[in-house]
């Protein structure tokens, strides 16, 4: 028989250990680990599992952390990328962002939202379990996964195609602002390139100038990005040049190359074929015979593991009624007597391998907010950490009722 939920138990045991989630999230901001540099808070991660009781630790060869709780069959996984962005302009920042600020109510920190706040919560999620005698039929596996700010959902192809780990679902601790997200929009990396001829730049009618050719192409750009596809949940599909090359002999020639990156957001029923075709169909791409294609991503990891992929990562969602959305509302209910908000992240997560590849269904509940991602000044809430431990400890119990009905 399954056990029931101790939900004030395992909210007071939250509580009880928000000082420790504290410290170790002030620990995980306090060492720089910008993608492919994740290796030190690894093994701060692995250090804090440790101490609070986990039973299986694995670093695998690509440098992601798994650690497990319980033996049972039903296998549940929770997942956090534990690689930040850099810091920017330090000018925009009115404290260090890796020594981090504190009050009563707040931390801040590279890295606070973005999203080793997930992390502290899940090892402490564990620690509850363990405190509480919750396993029962299930194991549970916290990952700290790396590379996801450089190429998200890498980590977990990995894990899937060569682990060959296939859990039954996985809450992606993204930051969600303690609401349950439920899907996102797909991207792409694009690249289009010209080429021209180069000559002096005092008779320029002797060479072709790429740039110049480059510019109907923009301007197309700009039009197509107001036709694309929309969808009621997930919203519109997006399209934005972001950056923008060229070669040239000199200042003083006619420039001989030029290209520009495009990222592409896919909502529902768009394709990863369809969004290139739709660029090759333009007239101005056409008129110059330029090329469109996709980005690839063959950068080492910490370990130095290369595991190359495309640079396109699928659009998901689960739907309304599906069992982890009803796992997680009854488990929110029962903790906090209120219903959650449901709803959908703006960005990118590792879901777009997880769900998007490979079909695993994905469920968001995070510490933190969506716009804290890549910003100054970046912070999360104490409370948010309590609040997400509560809940991860809840989950597999509540997952394991739900599938007696």
């Amino acid at each position: 028989m399954t056990k029931q939920v101790p939900f004030k138990l395992v909210l007071e045991k939250a509580e009880h250990y928000k000082a420790d989630m504290t410290r170790f999230l002030r620990d995980m901001i306090a060492i720089p680990s910008e993608s492919c540099d994740e290796k030190r808070v690894v093994h701060r991660i692995k250090e804090e599992m440790e101490k609070v009781g986990f039973d299986k630790i694995v670093i695998d060869p690509m440098g992601n952390i798994l650690g497990y709780i319980g033996h049972g069959p039903h296998l549940i996984a929770m997942d956090a990328h534990i690689d930040t962005v850099g810091v920017g302009n330090m000018k925009n920042w009115s404290f260090d962002p890796y020594q981090g600020m504190e009050t009563e109510e707040l931390i801040g920190g590279r890295g606070a939202s973005d999203q080793e706040g997930g992390m502290a919560s899940m090892v402490y999620a564990g620690k509850i379990i363990k405190d509480l005698g919750l396993e029962d039929q299930y194991t549970l596996l916290v990952t700290g996964t790396v590379q996801e700010e450089d190429c998200d959902g890498l980590c977990w192809q990995y894990i899937i195609e060569q682990s060959g780990i296939r859990p039954e679902f996985v809450v992606s601790t993204e930051p969600t602002d303690c609401q349950i997200y439920r899907g996102q929009r797909g991207r792409m990396e694009i690249r289009i390139d010209v080429q021209g001829v180069s000559c002096h730049g005092s008779a320029p009618e002797r060479g072709d100038n790429a740039i110049f050719k480059m510019g109907p192409i923009l301007n197309e750009l700009q039009q197509l990005a107001t036709r694309l596809g929309n969808d009621d949940f997930l919203g519109k599909g997006t399209l934005t040049v972001s950056e923008i090359f060229f070669t040239s002999p000199s200042r003083c020639a006619v420039a001989d190359s030029c290209a520009v990156s495009i990222d592409r957001r896919l909502t529902w029923g768009e394709s990863w074929e369809g969004a290139l075709e739709e660029i090759r169909a333009l007239d101005s791409v056409k008129a110059v015979n330029a090329t469109v294609s996709m980005y690839e991503y063959d950068r080492p990891s910490w370990t130095g593991l290369v595991y190359p992929t495309e640079c396109y990562f699928p659009t998901w969602k689960v739907e309304e009624d599906h069992i982890t959305v009803k796992t997680l509302s009854k488990a929110y209910q029962g903790l906090f007597h209120k219903d959650p908000v449901v709803d959908k992240w703006t960005f990118s997560t590792n879901g777009v391998s997880i769900m998007g590849r490979h079909g695993i269904p994905v469920i968001g509940f995070g510490p933190g907010k969506e716009p804290e991602a890549h910003a100054p000044n970046e912070k999360t809430w104490k409370d948010h950490l309590v609040t997400c431990a509560a809940l991860y400890a809840s989950i597999p119990l509540a997952y394991l009722s739900e599938l007696k009905k």
